[in-house]
């Protein structure tokens, strides 16, 4: 049985892997010409997500993995401030999290180390269809179509493969820009440092601006402490932040900015929107290179209307099905999830305990349950900051703020 995966990112790198080590024979392509090439700057994996990547990769190379992640059970539990930048509370205790944060640029390479010379890159797919013999293949810009048994979409929130079965769409703008950057923690001011601290946190302000600062440090407080084997892109205790905005004509300008004028747009509006110095330092202080902008993406809550097309030889998984905003942390955990999924039902196919056709069906109604509940937790978070930009929202965020920042200097 061969297996086409249409993109190169975690989730079809993860497919790739596990069905590579499985002895499938597998085909991964992707656009990019090199796997470093990749946009986000970090992303979580919690315990779940781990135990998936473990039956997918080999151990070292899950090993190398922890040894270049930062782990959350080192960190000091979450805050939540106001635009002034007063504490407004605390997240829970993570001693005992067995989460990890690792830099996106190293999960892919360490992906397609594994994925070896199954991966394809600098081949752009152009659409998937079928044979006179109705066997399912893909099509490429600059090359003859592939034929195969199954193919698998896993090129994300624009997917072309999920277009193609689900005749449209699978997801819609979500109403936020968002904007991110890296800032040493090294490059603030003592008094910002002492602030911010060694933890992630959100900052909200009335008018639907926002400011996630997430602490990442594989090498001060590694996952795995095994230098020997550490391959992290951040090398030393670094603040990678994402700035939100609600979409409008003003940020759709923005969006067509890049680096140094991008970054001083960026803290022009929140200046305006009444935020602090300090509270914008970690922005003012990132390298002007990593600015960038994205649009937070997202398909439906219901898990009824997630891959709505019948089961068939092609397939999608990832954000290819439920596109997220980065609000949940949870996108990247989830793509290998669902690549893990595919894998153990593919497996049955191979034992002879079960047909392809029954191997989608169960792999898609767990994409289905996932890409729901990954959801509804990440738009509960949109849902508050949009809440924020209305006449009520920003007078109510404006009052209370002070109320709970009161409070936090009482109870901590």
């Amino acid at each position: 049985m061969r297996v086409l995966v249409v993109g190169g990112g975690i989730g079809g790198l993860a497919l790739g892997a596990g069905l590579r080590r499985r002895g499938w024979e597998v085909s991964v392509f992707d656009r990019d010409a090199d796997v470093t090439a990749t946009g986000g700057y970090h992303i979580t994996l919690d315990e779940r997500a781990q135990s998936a990547l473990r039956e997918l990769v080999p151990r070292d190379i899950m090993q190398r993995l922890l040894a270049s992640g930062s782990a959350l059970r080192l960190r000091e539990p979450d805050a939540l401030w106001d635009r002034r930048g007063r504490l407004l509370g605390q997240g829970p205790d993570l001693s005992d999290s067995s989460s990890v944060d690792v830099d996106r640029v190293t999960l892919r390479t360490l992906l397609a180390e594994a994925v070896g010379d199954d991966l394809h890159l600098g081949r752009t797919v152009s659409g998937v269809d079928h044979d006179d013999d109705g066997a399912p293949r893909v099509l490429f810009t600059d090359a003859a179509p592939v034929p195969a048994d199954l193919v698998v979409g896993a090129d994300g929130a624009h997917s072309v493969v999920a277009r193609h079965l689900a005749g449209g769409r699978t997801n819609r703008p979500a109403g936020i820009i968002g904007f991110s950057g890296r800032t040493l923690v090294r490059d603030l001011s003592p008094g910002e440092q002492q602030r911010l601290g060694p933890r992630s946190g959100l900052a909200i302000g009335p008018r639907g601006a926002a400011l996630y600062i997430g602490f990442l440090d594989p090498v001060g407080k590694p996952a795995l402490d095994a230098p020997d084997l550490r391959m992290s892109v951040t090398t030393e205790p670094t603040y990678i932040w994402g700035a939100m905005l609600p979409e409008s004509t003003v940020t759709d300008s923005l969006r067509r900015l890049r680096g140094g004028a991008l970054q001083a747009r960026l803290l022009s509006r929140f200046r305006e929107r009444g935020w602090a110095a300090r509270s914008l330092e970690v922005m003012a202080r990132a390298d002007p290179h990593s600015v960038a902008s994205y649009r937070f993406n997202a398909a439906s809550t219901r898990a009824a209307d997630l891959a709505p097309w019948p089961v068939g030889r092609i397939t999608a998984l990832g954000d290819a099905v439920h596109a997220t905003p980065p609000t949940a942390g949870m996108g990247a955990g989830a793509a290998i999830r669902d690549a893990a999924c595919l894998a153990e039902n593919l497996s049955a196919v191979a034992d002879g305990t079960t047909t392809p056709t029954e191997a989608v069906t169960r792999f898609e109604a767990g994409v289905r349950r996932r890409g729901s509940e990954m959801l509804t937790l990440a738009m509960r978070t949109v849902r508050l900051i949009l809440a924020t930009d209305t006449t009520l929202g920003a007078a109510a965020t404006a009052v209370t703020t002070p109320v709970l920042a009161a409070a936090a200097r009482l109870r901590y």
